[in-house]
Parts: C-alpha cells; sequence; structure tokens
C-alpha cells in the first residue's frame, strides 16, 4: 500500500511530480522514489511514497524500472503466488519477493489482458520507454483511489485529490453538481468529483496515454455483468460455497511480511474474519472501540465491547481497547482534509482513531469487514425497503393514522435519543414510493423538495441532474426478475454506495495514520459469488445476510451471528447537542457556504431548529453540514494547493 504519482507530458513535468509526490508522504513513511524519461514531445516523471508490507528489502522499491517498463503501483495483489509460479515457468527470473515485481512482469508478458487475472486491491502507472505509453489501471472495485487531469496533451495523477489541487495552484475550480450530490448522499459518487477538470479513474477500467497526445480508454470487469451472470448461475442451480470462499479470501488477505490485525466490533462481519483470521495466524490482534459512557447512554448506542471481548476470548484473540472521546473540534477540519472530498461519515473518524492505535502498536495491516453489508443485504434499509412493499398493502386510512403518530413522537429529549423513533420516522419518509425512490430515500438525506429548498436555486438543474443519475444507475443493471428486488439493492450498493463512500474514507482515514487497511469480502471471487446468491437466500424472514449468517454458524456462536446490527458510528447526536452546538451556530449564520449563497441560511436554520426540539433527527445532515463547510473552505482559500 502505497502513494503514486505522475505527470505526462505536463508543463513543469519533473517539479510537479515531486510535488505530488511530496503530497502523498503520509501514505508511504517507509521510502520515496522519482523516475524521469522522454515520452514523445515532452516527458513522463513518476513518483511513489512506499508503505512496505511485502518485500522490505530494496527489490521491492519503486518506481520499478526493468527491461523497459517502469511501475508505479499502490496496492496487494492477493494471487502474486500463483502468478510467481506461472511467470517463472514461462521463463521469467524476479529479483525480489514482491508483488509489485509480479505485476510488471505480468504485464510485461500479457498487457491489459494481465487485469482480469490480478486478485487483489490496486492502482497503478505503467510506461513503456521503447513506445513512450502511460498507462493507468483502477481494481475491479474501486478499493483503490487513481485521481488524474488532463490539459492538453498533458495528464497528471495521484492517489489523492489534494495532490492535484496542490499542484495546480489553486487554478481548480470547485464543481458545485459535486456538492450538490454531497448534500444528497453524504458522499461524492464516484462519477463525480469535487473539483472541475479532475476525474477518478472507474473501477474496473484502464487508460492509456500514447506519445502522439491521443487518448484510449477500456473497461476489463463490469460489475453489472458480473451480476448478471451470477443471475443466470443461480437459475442453473448453482449454489456457491459462501464459507469456503470468504475463508480462502480471509487467507489470502493475511500475506504480509509485518504484523496484520483486524478491526472487530463485535458484529458478524468483523467477527467471523477476526476468527477465520485467528485460524490462520494464532494470537492475532484485534482493535475495537468505545465511547464515552455519557456519549453512548444518550444515544442509546448497543454495548458492542461485550461481544468483541467474547468473540476475542474464544479465538485466542489479543484484544486492543479503544475509547473514543475525540475532541471533534480538532479532528473535523484533519479528517475533512484527508478525505479529499466532502464525506459526511463520522465513522472515518472511528477508522482513523483505530488504525493511528495499531500504526502506534507496531502494526501496518489491518483486516476490515467492510462490504459484506453491500454485498449480502445487510443494512437496515435492505429489510426496511421489503417490508415498505408489505406495508403498501396496509389500508390508507391506517397509515395515515400511523404516521401521524409517529411524526408526534420526539426523536430526542435533553437527556437521551430515543432510536426506535428515529427508525420508524426514516422507515416512513419512504415507505409509500415506488421501488427505486424508496430505495434511493432510505438513505439519502433529503427529498428532491428539501434538497431544492437547501442550496442556491440557481442549481435546481443540478439537483436534478445528480437524482437522474442515480435512478439511472439502479435500473441499468440487467437483473429483470421482478422478484430480486434484493439482489437490485445489492448492486446499486455495490456500484454507488461502497466504492463512492465505503471503501472511500476506508482508504483515505486509514492511509492518513500510514496504515494499509484490507477488505476480504470485497474480493472479486467473493463478489462474484454474492451476486450469484439469490435474493430470497440473503434476506430470510427479517434475517438479512441469512446465507452469510448460515456460513458462519459453523464458527461463530450463535448469540453472535444472530445479535442485533450494531452501527460503526459515532454518537452524533451527544455531539452536537454539546462538543459541536458552538460551530453549528457559526455555521449556520456565518459559514462560508450561507455567505456564498451555496446554502440557504433559513433552511439551515430550520434544521438547527427542529432537531434541537427533538422532533426530527438532523444530527447527520448538520455533521454534514459541517464537514461540507470546512472543505468549502480549504477548497476555497488555496489550503488544499
Amino acid at each position: 500500500m502505497c502513494g503514486i504519482a505522475g505527470a505526462y507530458r505536463w508543463p513543469d513535468g519533473k517539479v510537479v511530480a515531486d510535488r505530488l509526490t511530496d503530497t502523498l508522504a503520509h501514505r508511504g513513511p517507509d521510502g520515496a522514489g522519482r523516475y524521469s524519461h522522454s515520452a514523445g514531445y515532452g516527458e513522463v516523471h513518476l513518483g511513489h511514497r512506499r508503505l512496505a508490507v511485502v518485500d522490505l528489502s530494496g527489490t521491492g522499491a519503486q518506481p520499478m524500472a526493468s527491461g523497459g517498463l517502469v511501475l508505479t503501483y499502490n496496492g496487494e495483489l492477493y494471487n502474486a503466488p500463483e502468478l510467481r509460479a506461472e511467470l517463472a515457468a514461462a521463463g521469467v527470473r524476479f529479483r525480489g519477493t514482491s508483488d509489485t515485481e509480479v505485476l510488471l512482469e505480468a504485464w510485461r508478458r500479457w498487457g491489459v489482458d494481465c487485469l482480469p487475472r490480478l486478485r487483489g486491491m490496486f492502482a497503478f502507472g505503467i510506461f513503456d520507454e521503447r513506445t513512450g505509453e502511460l498507462v493507468l489501471a483502477r481494481d475491479q472495485l474501486g478499493i483503490k483511489p487513481l485521481f488524474l487531469l488532463r490539459r492538453g496533451e498533458g495528464l497528471v495523477f495521484a492517489s489523492e485529490l489534494k495532490a492535484l489541487a496542490a499542484v495546480t495552484g489553486g487554478s481548480l475550480q470547485v464543481d458545485h453538481a459535486a456538492l450538490v450530490a454531497s448534500l444528497l448522499y453524504y458522499w461524492v459518487p464516484d462519477s463525480r468529483c469535487a473539483f472541475r477538470e479532475a476525474e477518478k479513474l472507474p473501477p474496473g477500467s484502464w487508460l492509456r496515454c500514447r506519445s502522439d497526445g491521443r487518448v484510449e480508454r477500456g473497461r476489463f470487469w463490469n460489475l453489472k455483468d458480473v451480476a448478471a451472470e451470477g443471475r443466470e448461475r443461480a437459475r442453473a442451480g448453482e449454489r456457491p460455497d459462501i464459507a469456503a470462499l470468504v475463508e480462502e479470501s480471509t487467507r489470502r488477505h493475511l500475506l504480509s511480511d509485518v504484523p496484520v490485525a483486524t478491526f472487530l466490533s463485535g458484529g458478524l462481519d468483523s467477527s467471523y474474519l477476526t476468527a477465520l483470521a485467528a485460524r490462520h495466524q494464532p494470537g492475532i490482534s484485534a482493535y475495537t472501540i468505545g465511547f464515552r459512557a455519557e456519549d453512548a447512554k444518550f444515544e442509546a448506542m448497543p454495548d458492542d465491547l461485550r461481544h468483541a471481548r467474547r468473540v476475542a476470548e474464544q479465538f485466542g484473540v489479543d484484544l486492543k481497547e479503544i475509547e473514543i472521546a475525540p475532541n471533534v473540534l480538532d479532528l473535523l477540519p484533519r479528517m475533512t482534509y484527508h478525505l479529499d472530498e466532502p464525506i459526511g461519515d463520522p465513522a472515518a473518524i472511528n477508522t482513523y482513531l483505530i488504525c493511528s492505535a495499531a500504526r502506534e502498536a507496531g502494526v501496518k495491516v489491518m483486516l476490515s469487514g467492510m462490504g459484506a453489508d453491500e454485498l449480502f443485504a445487510g443494512y437496515r434499509k435492505h429489510l426496511a425497503n421489503l417490508l415498505a412493499l408489505r406495508y403498501q398493502r396496509i389500508p390508507r386510512p391506517l397509515r395515515r393514522g400511523l404516521s401521524q403518530a409517529v411524526d408526534r413522537l420526539p426523536v430526542a429529549t435533553a437527556r437521551r435519543g430515543y432510536r426506535s423513533v428515529r427508525f420508524a420516522k426514516r422507515f416512513l419518509s419512504f415507505a409509500e414510493l415506488p421501488e427505486e425512490t424508496a430505495f434511493r430515500r432510505s438513505y439519502t438525506m433529503y427529498d428532491r423538495g428539501e434538497l431544492l429548498a437547501l442550496v442556491d436555486p440557481d442549481l435546481a438543474g443540478s439537483v436534478d441532474d445528480v437524482l437522474t443519475e442515480h435512478a439511472d444507475i439502479y435500473q441499468d443493471n440487467a437483473l429483470d426478475d421482478p422478484a430480486d428486488f434484493v439482489n437490485r439493492m445489492c448492486l446499486g450498493d455495490a456500484r454507488m454506495f461502497l466504492p463512492g463512500l465505503n471503501l472511500a474514507y476506508t482508504d483515505r482515514s486509514s492511509m492518513a495514520a500510514s496504515t494499509e487497511v484490507r477488505v476480504p469480502y470485497v474480493d472479486v471471487e467473493v463478489v462474484e459469488a454474492a451476486f450469484a446468491v439469490p435474493g430470497e437466500r440473503k434476506i430470510v424472514g427479517r434475517q438479512g445476510k441469512a446465507v452469510l449468517k448460515e456460513a458462519a454458524s459453523s464458527v461463530l456462536p450463535r448469540e453472535i451471528v444472530y445479535r442485533p446490527k450494531g452501527l460503526f458510528s459515532a454518537p452524533l447526536r451527544a455531539w452536537m447537542s454539546r462538543d459541536l452546538a458552538p460551530l453549528v451556530r457559526e455555521v449556520v449564520n456565518d459559514g462560508e457556504l450561507v455567505r456564498s449563497g451555496f446554502l440557504r441560511r433559513d433552511a439551515l436554520a430550520r434544521l438547527v431548529a427542529e432537531d434541537a426540539a427533538g422532533q426530527r433527527d438532523y444530527s447527520k445532515h448538520l455533521w454534514h453540514v459541517l464537514t461540507l463547510e470546512y472543505w468549502y473552505r480549504g477548497a476555497t482559500s488555496g489550503e488544499f494547493g
């Protein structure tokens, strides 16, 4: 895991590449490398910051040059041993034991055809000295980031957006449509970028820059096609062995020459991974978090620590407990900077603090249960959307009466919050909508009218564009079985929610602490198997992730497998009512977003007033407004540059 950067036929390319690379120092504190060469009528300059995980010697250093090919690479290949053996049998002689060298030689032998054969997480740039061509590529699911910017025949790329902002001298303009999208989703979808001109290389794709100035693009893996193939496998009666696949993926993800630990929340996903990892690496460490007692009580948060301790004791895991009582006023601007784009999920703070603690203990690599909920239908919204279909069969007068009764209930008092009321109000906000609209509304922050009331009236077109984009992605799924609503939701999440939010904040937060996080559930073979499981086996009765729970039952105690779903989140209502209340007032009354006209002061004030009155829970909305405010201040003041 590292930071990569480069400039291709770009003015002052060497200076630019050096600054790009320096900006990424936190991603790779173990070493730095540079490379320069002519490319057509210009030059190519590649940079690398190394986090040494596999092959700690100099033979793993980058950019790696051999036989006319030069590679700068960020990631891990979990099938590197098999690829190495195949290449060695074909006569390739390796100098070291790194997966970087395996990737370089795989490219030499197969070119872009090697990409579908790679099992891991990766983003890389590879330059051919003979042809003067540079190719960029990104892994199948978008686990690793790759940002790029093209001007004329020139191109710059980097692992983080802030690096591109830094080398363009503050010339990058904020894309207000992307900010509208971030308000809706509380993250910026992978199809958009917070700065104009800049873009994200799509997951499962490559881009080739030729020395004559031409640019070509291609895809080597498409999740939509994988889901369609999975549907056909299911129709043919195939039943993938989820237990075997998850265990094999977990074993492969332990490949490392440095210590590996796990996240352990006490929930199903992290507990299952931790138990499997302990089979192959006895005594493995795990990290878990708790919150200040008063915050947890106010938020009515479940006692996850009790479950994490039980798993650790049963499987001989060395559990490290971290109490989070963060100085959020200090962490908020710092995390906003590291997250690159406006991301309003406080779980990013949890990830950063856990990774920081692990790094201080000498751990560079951690396993996370990220992805299981998206692939196996484990979120509350998945079950809620199925229940909504049944709810719509209740006579309308009864529904109206129930809605009015719930609307009158408070979500909190001055002393505590009521989670069940919050859930009920959330459910009723989308329960009567059509399928696609309901699914989107079940996890977005505002409906169309609310969003239009919140932003500059001139952005009405952007609001409709963003809503249409989500609808198009959801409906572009090739899953024509009307009964398989569950897999349509899973596919929508895996195409948008997973790369746009969860993988994005996990990468940025962990790398801010110079730590690599691996995600065994987001493995190509596990993903392909997940979409070969019919939706009716993912949600059974009121049990989400039923097929994964069935697999885990042979390893974990029933109390862990079937406990109510926890939240890898934070006590936002407690923070908002205490630590962050003065900042909220400042942002609403005199923030840059309000002064610029992007957000309307009166609409924000209504959110604050209704939240304070306890009738609505807008803590998540207001948290995201704070993250957006800090990001906007940095973007418009040149802080990122």
